[in-house]
């Protein structure tokens, strides 16, 4: 891939923020329409919203957006007062811009019928609070997040919109719209509309007994929070439901000399979902294990050349194997002897012949297992990133893969401004809060293929694979900024927190001089007074 291809596919990616934050304008723009323009916070919202939309689509080259954008927002800029005396011409002209906007941004799946109720790009999180402040709060918190969201006045509104869009997660009252329980009997409604329950996040400011988390449980509730709802846990909550994306199928190695057996278990496995490799000769398995990398391997006890239990144990003697599940299969039913196979580096033992759903489903629990244990072993407890050791690994992966295919690679390195001052001010609870958030942040905005980390304490790392360095400063600085906006609540005040950055590019360098100047870059960026993005500068020569 050239250079040229690297940069518009990075282009492309980052060109859905220019869509997400259209979205929102159209939002506000309904919101303002909706209270016959006399709303001032509306207006204030859709004009701020307007200019975002004006800068992300001339930073990423998005010309029709920019220039419905740059429109909408002389025209909004023309109001100085509040929109009620605005006169029809006006209105109509602001109207034209907005359908233009929305031309634009539509998708080909999207109903044309405008009379219809709104179609999102992706389903907002739908709030229902008593307290209309809160219900504010919480939408600009996850705004900053990347998620969209609605408030609601009623059940009879939210079980309309939930019908016709069904919510990734809904955050309700007990009692929402005053009376005791509504707030439950409006979801049961909803969740009657659909097979799969709806994630619920439950509100409580007047009850915390077990007879009403029994209720709130029984329609769906995941979560409950009492009294104080705080912003950052209910984000969390909120990321974990709304990421619930299908997990990758399960990579399996099939080893096995009757080729009818294999191919046998390869058909259950793929209609299963899962990925396979079939081997009918055992000494080939060294090569497949490189290669294929599996997560399970499943085994036949008695083949040509060496039995299952032999090749266990040469599997068990390599250390990148030494986790993965091995399941024998065999007609072998004498207990002792698969006891004793399984002694000998086997996990489980599945008697011929072979009950598919039997196997699909030792296949789905030890690979739940295996992923739960390798994630306990690569990642931090506290914010669920790659740990140090693990991220170097994956640096050290991507420079081999730059430097075979000649493509450009990044690292960068993410420092909190003054870490030790929030601990000593907030204490350690809210730090650690101030971590998980920017982690949050993080994955949020960033691709699947970029790999972060925790590289100790307040500092992160990142890995950005086919992404040049100048790119890479655009992104970080991008995030940077918006991270710095976040208010993050601490009781009953809240504070903003920044970080500062170094970048450095790759791939000829080995993976320890390329943290090295990454970590110089962030120094530089510290010393020119934290809160900024640096990159890493060749020093002068000595002549």
């Amino acid at each position: 891939m050239s250079s040229e291809d690297q940069r518009d596919k990075l282009k492309q990616h980052f060109s859905k923020r220019v869509t997400s934050q259209a979205r929102i304008v159209l939002d506000n723009w309904q919101k303002l329409k909706d209270s016959d323009w006399a709303d001032m916070q509306w207006l204030n919202d859709l004009k701020e919203s307007s200019a975002k939309l004006g800068k992300f689509a001339s930073r990423f080259e998005m010309a029709q957006h920019q220039m419905v954008a740059n429109d909408l927002t002389k025209e909004l800029n023309s109001i100085k007062e509040d929109a009620t005396s605005l006169d029809d011409l006006k209105k109509e002209k602001i109207n034209k811009v907005i359908s233009a906007l929305s031309e634009c941004t539509q998708r080909k799946s999207d109903s044309n019928n405008s009379a219809a109720p709104r179609t999102f790009l992706r389903t907002p999180i739908y709030i229902a609070i008593n307290n209309k402040e809160n219900a504010q709060r919480i939408i600009k918190q996850l705004e900053f997040f990347g998620f969209r969201a609605l408030s609601f006045d009623s059940g009879e509104d939210l079980i309309k919109a939930a019908k016709h869009n069904k919510p990734e997660t809904i955050v309700i009252d007990v009692n929402f719209g005053g009376e005791q329980y509504a707030g439950i009997e409006t979801i049961k409604s909803i969740q009657a509309n659909h097979e799969m329950p709806v994630p619920i996040i439950y509100t409580s400011e007047e009850d915390d007994g077990i007879e009403i988390r029994l209720m709130a449980s029984r329609s769906g509730g995941e979560e409950f929070f009492y009294k104080v709802v705080d912003l950052g846990q209910l984000i969390e909550k909120i990321e974990e439901y709304t990421n619930a994306s299908p997990l990758d199928p399960y990579k399996v190695l099939v080893v096995d000399d009757s080729r009818a057996q294999a191919r046998y278990i390869e058909n259950v496995l793929t209609k299963a979902g899962m990925t396979t490799c079939v081997i009918t000769d055992p000494m080939q398995v060294l090569i497949a294990l490189n290669e294929f990398s599996p997560e399970i391997v499943i085994m036949d006890m008695y083949m040509p050349g060496c039995t299952g239990m032999e090749l266990a144990r040469v599997i068990r003697q390599q250390d990148k194997f030494h986790s993965v599940p091995i399941i024998y299969l065999s007609a072998e039913d004498d207990i002792n002897k698969q006891l004793h196979a399984m002694s000998l580096g086997g996990d489980d033992f599945l008697t011929k012949p072979i009950n598919p759903k039997h196997l699909t489903s030792t296949i789905h629990n030890r690979g739940r297992r295996a992923r739960s244990l390798l994630a306990l072993m690569i990642r931090d407890s506290l914010t669920g990133l790659y740990n140090h050791t693990h991220t170097l690994y994956l640096l050290e992966t991507e420079i081999a893969k730059a430097s075979q295919n000649g493509t450009k690679l990044t690292f960068a390195m993410l420092d909190i401004d003054f870490f030790k001052k929030i601990n000593d001010s907030y204490g350690h609870p809210i730090g650690d809060r101030v971590l998980k958030s920017l982690s949050l942040f993080l994955k949020q905005r960033l691709r699947k293929t970029d790999h972060i980390g925790r590289y100790g304490g307040e500092e992160f790392a990142i890995v950005l694979p086919n992404t040049s360095e100048s790119d890479a400063k655009v992104i970080l600085n991008e995030i940077r900024e918006k991270f710095s906006e976040l208010r993050q609540p601490a009781g009953d005040i809240e504070f903003q927190v920044t970080f500062s950055c170094g970048v450095a590019s790759g791939p000829t360098e080995n993976a320890q001089l390329i943290c090295e100047r990454a970590d110089n870059a962030l120094y530089e960026a510290k010393r020119a007074g934290r809160n900024t993005v640096r990159n890493y500068r060749e020093p002068p020569s000595q002549s």
